[in-house]
């Protein structure tokens, strides 16, 4: 009897440690060896799993959103009179960046040439801000409405700011702590009645 593929658990097993690599050391830095000897494997065994190191970053940046949306989830069920989007502000301001990961999703935007790594950053940036236009609009009690699309990128932005504070010491943690509980509750709007 064969044995089971195990290639997308071990995929999942090995890609925290390649996201880590890429954010401290970049996508050009980055080599399949330091990248295999980070994940305690060999080369051969990430080359079995991803066809290339290209395919490894853009699993990784796909791996950056998953992390998030698997956080933010935990939100969405917590019995709270908050609403969901002002769970997040407060998840946000504590917690965004702590793991050093937009430093990837920076590296990427150095390699916005490439076709692939393009397509990639946007679809993972147009699914936080769907993401983001959901809980705006559930928190105003919309279905639709044009002005909680501009916000949701307001705060997607608002992330980037707040990461770039971060990575150069622009900002404290407590300004940072600030921007994002003073000036979301502006972004989100009024909350539905």
């Amino acid at each position: 009897m064969p044995r089971p593929n195990r290639s997308a658990e071990r995929r999942a097993e090995l890609l925290p440690s390649i996201a880590k690599t890429f954010a401290d050391l970049g996508y050009r830095r980055t080599t399949t060896a330091e990248l295999a000897s980070r994940c305690d494997a060999k080369e051969v065994v990430l080359y079995r799993l991803w066809p290339d190191k290209r395919a490894m970053f853009l699993a990784s940046i796909e791996h950056v959103y998953d992390l998030s949306v698997l956080a933010w989830e935990k939100l969405l069920v917590v019995a709270d009179s908050r609403s969901v989007a002002e769970r997040l502000l407060d998840y946000e301001s504590t917690h965004h960046g702590e793991f050093g990961l937009y430093r990837l999703v920076f590296a990427g935007l150095s390699e916005a040439d490439d076709a692939e790594v393009r397509a990639s950053l946007v679809r993972m940036y147009r699914r936080y801000h769907e993401f983001v236009v959901r809980r705006l609009l559930e928190h105003r009690g919309q279905d639709r409405d044009p002005a909680a699309t501009l916000a949701a990128w307001a705060l997607v932005g608002m992330g980037t700011i707040s990461s770039i504070g971060r990575e150069l010491g622009l900002m404290t943690t407590t300004e940072r702590k600030q921007l994002w509980e003073e000036v979301g509750p502006v972004l989100l709007g009024k909350k539905q009645r």
